[in-house]
């Protein structure tokens, strides 16, 4: 297997990590889109989607309980399959879903004139049905209060024959929870990794259609991804417990190893595109 870190591409506006690259090929954008990106602070895809659609609106959203607070089918030239190479995506840029993105929410959104930004309930958006072609959520459906709740409000504002991307962590469907207890012990506010089969049964409960499906390894460095460990005795701790399974220790789930004299781990991710049922 390739171990060498993939490069970041060019797009409109600048380079974008190899991970992102291929979160926008799955989403497909179009230039008549009409999308809506909801997250918890500060996100990339508002600067990555908003070139390559006809506008976006990027919702800075918060937990229900904080204060204040057709798919892919040939008939519209979308793929019916997407198909991405096989092992390891590397991110060696330190982009860390989704606990740290707290740490940017003061820093301003790159918008541009077809861009918007607002803060809403993500559980309850203030917009009226079927107001979209595009809706995307990257890392924040469990951190914005009951992701049910949040998945019928993304499909609400879905039109018939568009399209809701979910893309967050995943474990696989035969992967215990135990790889949360290193997630957990980074972040005790962790809401818990659903497995596939757990998210897009979610999605299909809540009125969707899983339209395409992209399930993936990513290995990524340490030391960025413990920056969003609530202190640094955490971090020790973590970082403690990856050093001791590479030594032969006990398991943690996160398939820690050396890479370049550096400590890098393992998680899942999945890209999701669904439709919403009329």
């Amino acid at each position: 297997m390739n171990t060498h870190p993939a490069p970041a591409t060019r797009e409109t506006g600048g380079a974008i990590a190899p991970h992102l690259r291929r979160l926008l090929e799955f989403v497909e954008p179009d230039r008549d889109d009409v999308c809506l990106d909801v997250a918890r602070g500060r996100g990339p895809m508002p600067a990555a989607l908003g070139p390559q659609v006809r506008h976006l609106t990027a919702v800075d959203a918060m937990p229900a309980h904080a204060p204040g607070g057709h798919g892919a089918s040939g008939t519209n030239g979308r793929m019916s399959t997407v198909e991405f190479g096989t092992g390891p995506v590397r991110i060696a840029d330190g982009d860390t879903p989704p606990a740290a993105a707290t740490r940017e929410e003061r820093r301003p959104h790159p918008l541009g004139p077809d861009r918007t930004l607002v803060k809403a309930d993500a559980s309850a958006l203030p917009y009226r049905d079927n107001a979209f072609s595009l809706v995307t959520a990257r890392f924040s459906l469990y951190n914005l209060g009951d992701p049910e709740h949040v998945l019928r409000e993304l499909l609400r504002v879905c039109r018939p024959g568009g399209r809701v991307v979910i893309a967050d962590l995943v474990r696989g469907n035969l992967t215990g929870p135990d790889r949360d207890r290193i997630e957990r012990l980074r972040d005790p506010d962790h809401p818990g990794t659903p497995s596939i089969a757990r998210l897009t049964e979610m999605i299909t409960s809540a009125g969707g259609s899983i339209r395409r499906l992209d399930v993936f390894t990513v290995e990524r460095p340490v030391e960025p991804w413990l920056a969003g460990s609530c202190d640094d005795a955490t971090a020790d701790r973590v970082r403690r417990a990856l050093i001791d399974e590479v030594d032969g220790g006990p398991r943690t789930g996160a398939k820690p190893r050396i890479i370049g004299g550096e400590l890098w781990f393992t998680q899942s991710w999945a890209h999701v595109a669904a439709e919403p049922i009329p």
